[in-house]
């Protein structure tokens, strides 16, 4: 395989395994930096909308422009960006409502014993066992997004990379918390956290087992303007109300224009 796929495939590896990042945290830290998680989810978001719409939709637009025509390119540019966000949109209609992955949890809900938590709350191993599904289920299309943009453009990927990596480590708390009171070990709250993401990395797996075979300029430019859907239906659903979730004062708004401003500079200095 041409070196750009196993960076594509390391890269969602990265992204994936970065909700056991959030894991380690809940255990080892006493407390909850809310101010960085409201700062980084806010980072991330910028990084995801900024390059959506400055970087991967023209660039969707001009691959199907010159491979349909001015008007076909266009609607499957627009049909392609909505379709991921209708993709995303039905999954999370789909997950459970115990199992949504953006609630937010912090390293001090663990203050109790495992005895004392799962005598008061009988439904944590349900509800953690359900948030690890539905972190499973969010992440595979984030992995077929992080591997086909850096196959494209592996700086491209990168950022994508990073931005998802951050948004990742929350996630993993909240898989860590009800796992760690339902069972009382760590180790399986840590084995789920880490499992759920791995399927960033499955989706890769997918999208060059499936999608590869059969890329065209069309097909490309499609899939392509579907991932900037999903970033920003992610960005809009998830991460912005988070990181107002875990706001103090306006970190989240400061990691988001930092966010973007970090990806603008970025993309300037590699035209």
């Amino acid at each position: 395989m041409p070196d750009e796929v196993w960076f594509a495939f390391a890269l969602t590896l990265f992204a994936g395994l970065s909700t056991g990042v959030g894991s380690l945290i809940a255990f080892f830290a006493s407390t909850t930096n809310t101010r960085f998680l409201s700062w980084a989810m806010g980072f991330s978001a910028g990084v995801m909308i900024y390059v959506s719409f400055a970087e991967i939709f023209p660039e969707s637009l001009e691959i199907l422009v010159g491979a349909t025509g001015e008007v076909a390119g266009n609607w499957l540019t627009v049909i392609g960006f909505f379709g991921g966000m209708l993709l995303i949109a039905l999954i999370d209609k789909i997950v459970p409502d115990l199992g949504n992955p953006h609630e937010v949890k912090k390293v001090e809900d663990m203050d109790e014993s495992p005895k004392k938590a799962r005598a008061k709350h009988p439904e944590l191993l349900k509800m953690g066992t359900f948030t690890a599904l539905a972190i499973t289920i969010h992440n595979f299309p984030e992995g077929i997004a992080t591997f086909t943009a850096a196959v494209q453009d592996p700086t491209l990927g990168v950022a994508i990379a990073v931005a998802v990596a951050i948004h990742n480590i929350p996630e993993g708390i909240a898989v860590s918390v009800p796992i760690y009171y339902a069972t009382g070990s760590r180790i399986k709250a840590l084995t789920y956290s880490f499992l759920s993401g791995l399927a960033e990395p499955l989706g890769a797996v997918v999208a060059f087992l499936i999608l590869m075979p059969f890329l065209n300029d069309i097909l490309f430019g499609i899939v392509f303007a579907s991932v900037a859907g999903i970033m920003v239906f992610i960005s809009l659903d998830g991460l912005i109300p988070a990181a107002k979730a875990y706001n103090r004062e306006h970190s989240s708004i400061y990691g988001f224009v930092l966010g973007m401003a970090v990806m603008a500079v970025s993309l300037l200095l590699l035209m």
